[in-house]
C-alpha cells in the first residue's frame, strides 16, 4: 500500500509516476494547443501533421519539429507562434539542428523543373544571367500551365504567385463634377478667381464629371466539375477583395453562399479556410440556373448587380434545363452594366462551346474568356478593369 507522501519525519515519501499519454494525443494536443493561440490549423492539417511525425518517428525530436513548421503553419506569420507553443508543450526550446540548420531559400520554379528542392548544390553560389533567365523562363511557363494538371509543389509555387496580382477596379462616372484640367468651363469659380484678382483676368477654371470605383459581383462555379480550380479561384475572388473598390463573392453550387466576408481576411490561407467553412456544397452538384436566381432575387435587384460588372467563372455543365439557364442569364445581363464569364475549358485549343448551358448562356454574355492559368486571370482582370 502506498504511502502518504507528505514530509513528516519517520514516513517514506513515494514519488508519483509521471502519466504516461499516447502519442496521438500529445500531438493532437498540441496541434490544438496552436488553434488556440490563433494559428488556422484545419483538421486536414491535423491529419498531415500526425501521419507527417509518424513518418519521420517521434524518435526524431528535429524532425517532428520541422514536420510540425511544414505542416501546422500557414503563412511566415505563424512560425513565431509556433516556436512559442512549440517550447511551452514540448518544454524545449527549437532542436540543436534545427537551429544549426542554414535557412533555405524559397523553392524556385526552376527547382520545380528539374526536380531539386531548393537548397541544390549551387547553394551560396551568384546566379549568372543563364541562370537567372531560366528561372525567369519556368516562373512564365507555370504562369501558362493548367492548373488542373499542377502538381502539389507546383500548385503552392502558384499560390505565392497571386500576391503578384495587382487588380485595378473598373471605374464609372458619377453625376457629381469636381475640378479638373479638362472639361466644361466653371464660371462661378473662374468669376470668383477674378474677384478674387481685383478685376484682373486670371486662369479659367474647369470641372468634369468625378469617377468612382464600380462594384464588382464574382460568381464562382465550386461544383465537383471546379474542383480542380476552387483553391485557386478563391485565391484569385481575395486578390479582388484587396481593391479599394467595392467587390461582392459568392460561390455557386447545389446552392449560392455568400463569402465576401470570409474573403476579406487579410491572410489569404486564413481567409481560404474561413470560407472553406461556410461553403457547404463543395464539389457537388451543378446548378447555376437556381443560384443566378437566388442571386437575382434576394440581392440582384435591390441593387447589387445593378450597373456592376459581372464575373462568372464556371465551366458551363448545367444539371437543370438550359432554359431556365438563358432566362435567369437574360435576367443579369439586363442589370449588370457587362457580364464576364471566364471557362476554364476555353483555354485549351480545341475547345468549342457546345456544352447546353454555355450555348444557353453566350448570348448574354459581353465577354466570354479563359480561366484556367495564372495568365488567363491577369487577362480576366484586365478585361474587368476595361469593362
Amino acid at each position: 500500500m502506498p504511502r502518504s507522501t507528505g514530509s513528516s519525519a519517520g514516513e517514506v515519501v513515494t514519488p508519483s509516476r509521471p502519466v504516461v499519454r499516447p502519442a496521438d494525443e500529445v500531438l493532437l494536443g498540441f496541434a490544438r494547443a496552436l488553434r488556440a493561440a490563433g494559428v488556422a490549423v484545419t483538421a486536414d492539417r491535423e491529419r498531415t501533421w500526425l501521419l507527417a511525425a509518424a513518418t519521420v518517428g517521434l524518435e526524431d525530436q528535429a524532425g517532428v519539429y520541422a514536420a510540425g513548421r511544414a505542416t501546422l503553419c500557414g503563412s511566415p506569420a505563424d512560425l513565431e507562434r509556433y516556436d512559442l507553443v512549440y517550447a511551452v508543450w514540448f518544454g524545449a526550446q527549437r532542436p540543436a539542428a534545427a537551429r544549426r540548420a542554414p535557412s533555405r531559400p524559397p523553392t524556385t520554379m526552376a527547382d520545380l523543373r528539374d526536380g531539386r528542392d531548393g537548397d541544390g548544390s549551387d547553394e551560396g553560389e551568384e546566379l549568372d544571367a543563364d541562370d537567372v533567365r531560366a528561372r525567369a523562363s519556368a516562373t512564365e511557363v507555370l504562369r501558362h500551365r493548367d492548373i488542373a494538371s499542377m502538381s502539389a509543389r507546383e500548385r503552392a509555387a502558384l499560390a505565392r504567385m497571386f500576391a503578384t496580382l495587382r487588380p485595378r477596379p473598373p471605374r464609372r462616372r458619377t453625376h457629381r463634377t469636381s475640378p479638373s484640367r479638362r472639361g466644361r468651363v466653371d464660371a462661378r469659380a473662374t468669376l470668383r478667381e477674378m474677384v478674387r484678382r481685383h478685376g484682373e483676368p486670371g486662369p479659367v477654371r474647369r470641372r468634369r464629371r468625378a469617377e468612382r470605383p464600380r462594384r464588382v459581383v464574382v460568381l464562382l462555379d465550386v461544383s465537383g466539375s471546379m474542383s480542380a480550380y476552387a483553391d485557386a479561384l478563391l485565391r484569385l475572388a481575395h486578390a479582388w477583395c484587396r481593391t479599394p473598390g467595392p467587390v461582392e463573392v459568392f460561390t455557386l453550387g447545389t446552392r449560392l453562399t455568400h463569402v465576401t466576408a470570409a474573403l476579406h481576411q487579410r491572410d489569404p490561407d486564413r481567409a481560404l479556410v474561413a470560407a472553406g467553412l461556410t461553403i457547404p456544397d463543395w464539389s457537388g452538384g451543378t446548378r447555376l440556373a437556381d443560384g443566378l436566381k437566388a442571386f437575382l432575387d434576394r440581392w440582384g435587384r435591390r441593387g447589387m448587380a445593378r450597373g456592376a460588372v459581372v464575373v462568372l467563372v464556371s465551366d458551363g455543365w448545367e444539371r437543370g434545363d438550359p432554359e431556365g439557364l438563358a432566362e435567369q442569364m437574360r435576367r443579369l445581363h439586363a442589370l449588370a452594366h457587362h457580364v464576364v464569364w471566364a471557362n476554364p475549358h476555353r483555354g485549351h485549343d480545341a475547345y468549342e462551346p457546345v456544352q447546353q448551358g454555355i450555348v444557353a448562356a453566350l448570348p448574354y454574355v459581353d465577354s466570354f474568356v479563359a480561366g484556367h492559368s495564372m495568365a488567363a486571370f491577369a487577362e480576366l482582370l484586365e478585361v474587368v478593369a476595361d469593362a
